[in-house]
């Protein structure tokens, strides 16, 4: 019985063997590696990753699919949200460090990428397939208009990389926006373990909040009520790099 794709799961099954193809050749997969696939649907790079692999595990949700992928020798079916899974408990019960690949919903994207950031020091690296505009916010440089609150939490732990673009016809039902796989490889933990995670997602969150205002009308006030001076707001938030958010995070850590 063919699978309907269900809407509130922003269910978008890739269908084009050379995207699939490209995309496992990205990864390149290893056996004995700690695989992990977020949303495998209806398996389309779940059967290249686990013949590459031999074991993979998965993370379903949708009940029905879940039930499918459990017919399939070589693979451990976690039938969860995976805004629910612990991924640091998941790496210490693995061989090594986490390999997380999948075609993430959009609708639900950003947030299963915030739900990653803790446990990244448990992964090797990440390869998921996004809404093309979502990856170049991911991406985007200090002074462009997609550098925002994405851009900084994720650049602060990962280096970003887009490796393909894949058009709307390469999926079924094809989505409305085009789309890209990104690679994400976790810094060095000596760059990134003294940051504040709680507290550099506040202030950056505090700094993007009226992008058209100088900082010193939203992250000024903000620093003033914590007996801080001395950073420069004569800006807009998109003027300030990663370095500087992350090394204000550290300052603020300090004096507490």
């Amino acid at each position: 019985m063919r699978h309907q794709a269900r809407k509130r799961f922003g269910q978008h099954f890739l269908a084009d063997e050379g995207v699939i193809e490209a995309i496992v050749d990205g990864i390149a997969p290893q056996p004995g590696e700690a695989l992990v696939e977020i949303g495998p649907g209806l398996g389309a790079l779940t059967a290249p990753l686990l013949a590459r692999a031999g074991a993979l595990t998965v993370v379903e949700l949708d009940r029905d699919l879940a039930a499918r992928l459990r017919t399939r020798p070589g693979l451990t079916v976690i039938e969860a949200d995976v805004l629910d899974l612990d991924f640091a408990a998941l790496a210490a019960r693995a061989s090594g460090p986490l390999r997380v690949v999948g075609n993430l919903p959009y609708n639900i994207s950003t947030p299963i990428l915030f739900h990653l950031l803790p446990a990244a020091g448990c992964v090797r690296d990440q390869h998921f397939m996004l809404q093309k505009e979502v990856v170049e916010r991911m991406a985007a440089a200090p002074g462009s208009k997609a550098y925002g609150r994405l851009s900084v939490m994720l650049q602060w732990r990962y280096e970003i990389e887009l490796v393909l673009e894949v058009p709307p016809s390469a999926f079924e039902p094809p989505p409305r926006v085009d789309s890209a796989v990104v690679r994400m490889r976790p810094l060095p933990a000596a760059q990134a373990s003294r940051a504040d995670a709680a507290r550099l997602g506040e202030l950056v969150t505090v700094a993007f909040s009226q992008r058209r205002k100088l900082l010193r009308h939203t992250l000024g006030r903000w620093l003033a009520e914590r007996g801080h001076d001395g950073f420069d707001v004569q800006r807009r938030a998109e003027e300030v790099s990663v370095a500087e958010y992350v090394g204000l995070s550290r300052a603020l850590a300090a004096r507490n």
